[in-house]
């Protein structure tokens, strides 16, 4: 009977598990390592070289992201799954700048002239060989499942352009909050976006993925109104965002930066 009652017990801890998501906890302890927050704290950069070295448990996770089954993934809550597949975004994009390090400038080193690096079948990911393209387009953005518009401030390109790396994994249980802060940093970082006279200059990445800003988070319907939202953030006044929403205040988007996103 008593050990009828601990499989028992045993069984369900599992399942609960399993519920309640993924384990970060070496991806968190990389990052916290290896990421480094640099002037203002808007942005950071890595330290690839360090992360080189500990490259072994970098592996150790990628290999425990693969190991999840499309079911076990299923039933996960949604917010469960949002950061676990941010997280394998991201550590896979490291373990891919890991492969040529430091041979490389940027991550588009990476690409050839008929395949560029975010299209290669390189991650084992429920089930599937998948590409970081696939992983960002049809798992996150593409399912209809999120719906989050807030996700291009979390996936990180391995690029000084890019939002920055976080310095710590994302959880369920605080995704909303890491999601905003993410958001607000980004915005409040002026290489990226500043308001210059009557224009609102702003990151490519509210030109290359404009749609997903005007699909009604938070009432938002379009790209004046998604920033709107964030007016403090950009550092605009009331009559700003008034003048943004009206039309009177031009949006232009700077150009990307590609250069790898590294520690000196």
């Amino acid at each position: 009977m008593k050990r009828l009652l601990l499989t028992l017990l045993l069984l369900v801890a599992g399942n609960t598990s399993q519920a309640q998501g993924f384990d970060h906890s070496i991806w968190n302890a990389l990052l916290q390592k290896h990421v480094v927050p640099i002037g203002t704290g808007h942005t950071t950069q890595v330290d690839y070289g360090a992360m080189q070295a500990d490259r072994a448990r970098l592996k150790r996770y990628l290999r425990a992201t693969s190991a999840v089954s499309r079911k076990q993934f299923d039933h996960w809550p949604k917010v469960e799954q949002l950061a676990f597949l941010i997280n394998a975004y991201n550590a896979w994009t490291v373990e891919l700048i890991l492969t040529a390090y430091p041979d490389l400038d940027s991550i588009k080193d990476l690409g050839s002239l008929f395949q560029s690096p975010w299209s290669k079948r390189f991650i084992p990911l429920l089930g599937e060989e998948r590409s970081l393209d696939e992983t960002e387009h049809k798992l996150i953005r593409g399912s209809g499942r999120y719906r989050e518009p807030r996700i291009h401030f979390a996936v990180n390109c391995a690029s000084i352009g890019c939002p920055a790396l976080g310095p710590e994994a994302y959880n369920g249980a605080r995704l909303d909050q890491q999601l905003q802060q993410a958001t607000e940093n980004f915005l409040a970082d002026r290489s990226r976006n500043r308001l210059d006279g009557d224009t609102l200059r702003v990151s490519s990445i509210f030109k290359w993925y404009e749609e997903d800003f005007e699909q009604g988070w938070r009432g938002a319907t379009s790209l004046p109104r998604f920033l709107a939202l964030y007016g403090n953030a950009l550092g605009l006044s009331e009559s700003d965002v008034k003048g943004l929403l009206d039309g009177e205040i031009d949006i232009d988007f700077n150009d990307y930066d590609w250069r790898l996103n590294r520690t000196p």
